[in-house]
């Protein structure tokens, strides 16, 4: 570990969570090369189903709980901390964009295999965005009885068996 922390103390993986670096940041960084632009608002930027916009807003909001190294790495692809009296928190869509994008994947799935039985892992990619499908039917069948008239009523007309 320490010949790594030596190379690179990017390649030290106790020093913080992996998926940080092998996800989130290679995911930034690959949206960067190819010479994209920083995101700024929520769903402007889906990299392989992520939102790099909710990210970006955590990175910058969580600064000081990086470590040096984390903070260079975003430094590198463009990502700095919020200025002063900037206030910064992460971006959430609202409850009803999430509906509209699972219902945009719901109405894509049966339009492309004539019925809207989903299985439970299935995951649909939608304007380069991947949602879980299949849990979001699952769960609206739970629910089924606190969804709204107009909610349900939607997923009827998909031919939904509940």
């Amino acid at each position: 570990m320490e010949a790594l922390e030596a190379i690179d103390p990017g390649l030290a993986p106790q020093a913080w969570d992996v998926a940080w670096q092998r996800r989130w940041y290679r995911l930034a960084l690959a949206h960067m090369k190819a010479g994209g632009a920083l995101p700024a608002a929520a769903g402007e930027v889906i990299v392989q189903g992520e939102d790099l916009t909710v990210w970006v807003a955590a990175q910058r909001a969580g600064r000081d709980r990086l470590r040096p190294a984390q903070q260079y790495l975003l430094e590198t692809i463009g990502i700095e901390p919020a200025g002063e009296g900037e206030a910064v928190r992460p971006v959430r869509r609202s409850q009803d964009e999430l509906w509209e994008r699972n219902m945009a994947a719901a109405r894509q799935f049966r339009d492309r295999e004539g019925h809207l039985r989903v299985p439970r892992q299935h995951r649909e990619e939608v304007d380069g965005e991947l949602l879980g499908l299949g849990s979001f039917i699952a769960n609206a069948r739970r629910r089924a009885a606190k969804l709204s008239t107009e909610r349900r009523a939607h997923l009827d007309a998909l031919g939904m068996r509940w």
